[in-house]
């Protein structure tokens, strides 16, 4: 399974236009966003997304009622655990526990955002994922991430 995720997308249109273009162009089977949507306005852009959307909410989201509406409830409180292509995740979007939730071998992927960085990493054998910031605020690149479920593989994208 191919998974887009994404975070940090603070109202950015265009960036958000470019993501949903690039995810339905590598033809994704689901994306997940670790938060920080921010206006429930971004689902005119993120609702022509060819995949099946998870997310969960950030520390700038305001409202989190029509978020989640708009997402057909499809937004969560984290940390948010799932499976995807036989895989247990956790998604969230402060890292404040990501290594605690690594080492505690529950999952094979742990998932975040907020720090506006990419991050791709192994601790005691999982996975490690931010995406970096899809919106084109302060400093750094408009980043996105692929994870290839079947061999546990990631990739960080510029936009």
């Amino acid at each position: 399974m191919l998974i887009g995720i994404m975070s940090d997308t603070h109202d950015d249109m265009e960036s958000i236009n470019r993501a949903v273009a690039f995810f339905n162009s590598r033809k994704v089977d689901m994306v997940l966003h670790a938060g920080d949507l921010v206006s429930p306005f971004t689902f005119e852009a993120l609702g022509k997304l060819e995949a099946v959307f998870t997310g969960v909410f950030g520390n700038n989201d305001g409202d989190r009622l029509m978020l989640a509406r708009k997402s057909a409830d499809r937004l969560f409180d984290a940390p948010y655990t799932m499976e995807a292509g036989g895989k247990r995740l956790v998604l969230m979007h402060e890292p404040r526990v990501a290594d605690e939730l690594a080492e505690s071998k529950k999952f094979d992927a742990v998932i975040y955002g907020h720090l506006h960085r990419p991050d791709i990493r192994e601790k005691d054998g999982i996975l490690i994922v931010s995406p970096g910031k899809v919106a084109r605020l302060h400093k750094g690149e408009s980043t996105v991430a692929l994870l290839d479920t079947e061999n546990m593989e990631a990739s960080i994208i510029r936009l």
